[in-house]
């Protein structure tokens, strides 16, 4: 009994360990030369695994709700943090749930799962890519390589999707799929920097601003907002709010709807308490100029454009302060407006939105619906979720049920 698992990310590990420990014969392709590249830089290179929030609340940050329940109800967080631990890969838990490797080195986990692969006896292919699937009369099996045809009993597609093509995410998972008659719901960044029209002053690059507040707009209307942190990197918008809206943000861009990012400095203050903070700041800094009371409101590095934004000089006595500037300057720090009209693209997108349609997929097992003896696991699914853990945590499920049913069904 052989299974072929091609793609050697978190999913695809999973699927081969669990088909291993069923008593499969596993081989397992990997086109680059190491195993789990992705893995390797999540969490900014410490290794964030997975989400300690609860089943429900884990549910929700993902963009179906319904497909994944028998997948986390299999392989929860807890299952993934207990399987990691008993590799002795220490982990904990930091804000917001956040599960990272405790030496803060991700490669430490990749590197314990490439000991627990040759443990199992997985036959591993690593810098061996796959060039097609061989499907006859709706039958999947096997796979050809480098030109080679491999016969496999069963075989578990998980090659990731689009983003960070570096890693290995190339995408020929989804043309193999597709090939087969599956129906691939468009791809799209997905956790990426969002790009405005206006070209970012240098003195904003790498400005990290915390406790602000982020919303996103489509044609006008506010769509959704998030709080906590921001950074300009690169003439974009950055860090965990932005990579949150981007979600919502890319599609409606790339069909044509006007798409705007409204930055509030300051959520804490209401409109009228904003006015009175600065209204006693002109009293303490009446002998002083804009700049300075500007200064006092929010980082050196923002001052500068935030008042160019507003139509503002800097060098302004704030004697000569009138109530309608006094209002662009609240305004101003209130809703900063960024026309969005391009993202970071495939390179700097954490994760792909969209992937084969989960419709022709069976959740309780990861068979395809058209194609006999062919399942998925991970990214290749339209299935993606805020930063924080969680895409990993759905690589792995997804993995494990693809694994064990392949395995258990021959």
């Amino acid at each position: 009994m052989k299974i072929a698992v091609i793609g050697a990310g978190p999913a695809g590990i999973m699927a081969s360990l669990q088909a291993a420990q069923a008593g499969a014969n596993v081989s397992l392709f990997e086109s680059k030369p190491r195993i789990a590249l992705k893995l390797g830089i999540s969490g900014k290179g410490r290794g964030n695994i997975t989400n300690s929030c609860s089943f429900k609340d884990f549910l929700n940050h993902f963009n179906d709700k319904r497909f994944l329940k028998y997948a986390f109800k299999s392989f929860s967080n807890t299952s993934l943090i207990a399987f990691f631990e008993n590799m002795g890969v220490k982990l904990e838990e930091e804000r917001g749930g956040r599960v990272f490797v405790a030496s803060g080195r991700a490669i430490d986990a990749v590197n314990a799962l490439y000991r627990k692969l040759n443990s199992e006896k997985i036959e591993l292919f690593l810098a061996t890519p796959v060039d097609s699937l061989i499907i006859e009369k709706g039958v999947c099996k096997g796979l050809i390589s480098k030109g080679k045809k491999i016969l496999a009993d069963k075989v578990v597609l998980a090659t990731g999707g689009i983003s960070y093509p570096q890693t290995g995410s190339t995408g020929d998972g989804l043309k193999f799929a597709t090939l087969a008659g599956h129906t691939l719901q468009k791809p799209y960044p997905s956790l990426v920097a969002l790009k405005p029209a206006e070209l970012l002053s240098e003195e904003l690059e790498n400005l990290n601003l915390i406790n602000i507040s982020a919303s996103l707009w489509l044609n006008g209307r506010k769509d959704s907002e998030e709080q906590g942190e921001m950074l300009f990197r690169d003439g974009m918008l950055d860090g965990p709010v932005i990579l949150k809206l981007s979600r919502k943000a890319v599609k409606p861009l790339f069909e044509g709807i006007k798409t705007e990012i409204v930055i509030d400095f300051k959520p804490a203050l209401s409109y009228e308490k904003l006015d009175n903070r600065i209204l006693r700041d002109i009293e303490k800094k009446k002998t002083s100029n804009l700049y300075d009371l500007a200064r006092g409101l929010v980082p050196a590095a923002l001052v500068n454009f935030l008042l160019q934004k507003a139509g503002l000089s800097p060098k302004l006595n704030l004697s000569d302060l009138k109530a309608d500037n006094r209002k662009k300057l609240r305004n101003i720090l209130k809703e900063m407006r960024f026309e969005i009209t391009d993202c970071g693209g495939w390179d700097r997108a954490i994760v792909t939105s969209g992937g084969i349609s989960l419709r022709e997929v069976t959740p309780e097992t990861m068979e395809s619906k058209l194609i006999e003896n062919l399942y998925f696991a991970g990214e290749i699914l339209d299935i993606d979720a805020d930063t924080g853990g969680y895409n990993l945590q759905a690589a792995f499920s997804t993995g494990y049920v693809a694994g064990k049913s392949a395995s258990t069904l021959l």
